[in-house]
């Protein structure tokens, strides 16, 4: 749900007492505060139920301005669309920063236990398969929609990419996706914008890309929508950025136990020595990708094209592409198995 920036301002020819009744209504937020403005409704402080504490204890007055004892020296972050790193300002135990235009009103606020970071980037959330190896469960339902811990499968990736500051998700829908696009609409109860690409056939893990027209940032995210995970996207925009990268995909180690000797052979079957039960640790697709958008234009218009084929066709070009192991939680629901782990994950 998006917080109500509103709701966190106060006049600053209002009294501590009203301050006060203001905080003691306040829910869903992780720090009691509120800003401070003028007339011209620009952000002149901050006000903590600390600094009334403070004032009362000092002045033994409710009836004192707030703009009188609020925290003028307070941080904040002027509006771009620039990445913003988060970390400095939880290093000072800051919960609560707004987000100012240049003549300081309020935009938004980032509350700090809730966003992880703001990345300047656009996501394609794949959601048009058919999901036949869930039927029955997918017969009358799109498999993101299948509910997980009380939400939908594609919510948790949704509010997942809200937690990273990012605005602007597009959603490719083919199968039953009307039902998709009833539920999220076009994103603002959850502060985002969200548009829909219909697919009138299957175009693959990439080729609906092709249907968009502009993207606006010069990085996307791509993702599959039937994933469950915790992944840290910041991890994937730092690394393409300060490589200077083309693509990056997220992936997760996948181990495979051989339970025989394997032999290494020479000429004629000799054997030249051989490995008791070996275990070999590989890196997998995670089908999450971020990448610069000039490799849209790779893509063929409106024909099936999975992002393999993209990766192949930006391998041949010379374009840059590495990976970036998945330190959290990951799981991929293809089938009735990997529905009931993430059901269990989630409980």
């Amino acid at each position: 749900m998006k917080l109500n920036h509103k709701k966190l301002l106060i006049s600053q020819d209002k009294t501590i007492l009203e301050a006060l009744e203001i905080l003691n209504n306040l829910k869903n937020i992780s720090r009691l505060i509120l800003f401070v403005h003028n007339k011209n409704m620009s952000i002149i402080g901050s006000l903590t139920d600390g600094d009334i504490r403070r004032s009362l204890v000092k002045n033994k007055n409710v009836h004192l301005p707030v703009g009188k004892i609020c925290f003028k020296n307070f941080s904040f972050e002027y509006d771009s669309n620039n990445y913003l790193n988060l970390e400095k300002y939880r290093s000072q135990n800051i919960v609560i920063l707004p987000i100012l235009n240049a003549d300081k009103t309020i935009v938004r606020i980032l509350d700090l236990e809730k966003t992880k970071s703001v990345l300047p980037v656009e996501c394609v959330i794949m959601a048009g398969g058919r999901g036949k190896r869930l039927s029955p469960l997918t017969d009358k339902i799109p498999k993101p929609m299948l509910m997980l811990g009380g939400k939908p499968i594609i919510e948790h990736n949704i509010d997942l990419l809200i937690s990273y500051g990012i605005k602007k998700i597009h959603i490719t829908i083919n199968y039953l996706g009307s039902k998709i696009k009833e539920y999220f609409g076009d994103g603002s109860s959850k502060g985002i914008e969200i548009k829909y690409i219909k697919e009138e056939k299957f175009l693959g893990t990439a080729g609906s890309l092709s249907l968009i027209k502009k993207f606006s940032s010069k990085e996307i995210i791509l993702m599959n929508s039937d994933l469950f995970t915790n992944i840290n996207l910041e991890n994937l925009y730092k690394k393409l950025i300060l490589n200077n990268l083309d693509m990056v995909i997220a992936s997760k180690g996948y181990k495979v136990d051989i339970p025989y000797a394997i032999f290494k052979t020479g000429t004629k079957n000799k054997i030249i020595s051989f490995e008791e039960k070996p275990t070999y640790n590989y890196s997998s697709n995670a089908g999450i990708y971020i990448f610069k958008k000039e490799l849209v234009s790779l893509i063929p218009k409106n024909i099936f094209y999975d992002i393999t084929d993209l990766i192949n066709n930006a391998l041949k070009t010379n374009k840059n592409i590495s990976h970036e192991p998945i330190k959290g939680f990951w799981i991929d629901i293809g089938s009735p198995h990997d529905y009931k782990k993430a059901q269990d994950r989630v409980n």
